[in-house]
């Protein structure tokens, strides 16, 4: 699941209003509109408040933030996307 669908899902069970989120964000309630559509993407201390919010691990959270951006960033690699990150998994078990 996408970080922007989570949270809009998370918020929906939640009953909160993207108001009462964009305000808990510093942000104006369109800004946090074009967060959960995916047409903005939300920093990591936003994250870290939503999770606060919704009471969520803020790992379960993070993981699905950090996988969007990765996804973004190799998604016009894709002939060399898949091998790229199978390289990237394994650097990070080897530092890890």
């Amino acid at each position: 699941m996408l970080f922007t669908e989570k949270i809009k899902e998370l918020r929906i069970q939640n009953q909160m209003p993207q108001r009462q989120i964009a305000a808990a964000l510093e942000i104006d309630t369109a800004t946090y509109c074009k967060i959960e559509k995916g047409e903005r993407k939300a920093k990591k201390e936003q994250v870290a408040i939503l999770s606060e919010m919704f009471h969520v691990e803020m790992t379960d959270l993070l993981t699905l933030w950090l996988a969007d951006k990765v996804t973004d960033m190799v998604s016009d690699e894709h002939v060399v996307a898949s091998e790229a990150l199978s390289m990237a998994a394994e650097n990070l078990r080897r530092i890890g």
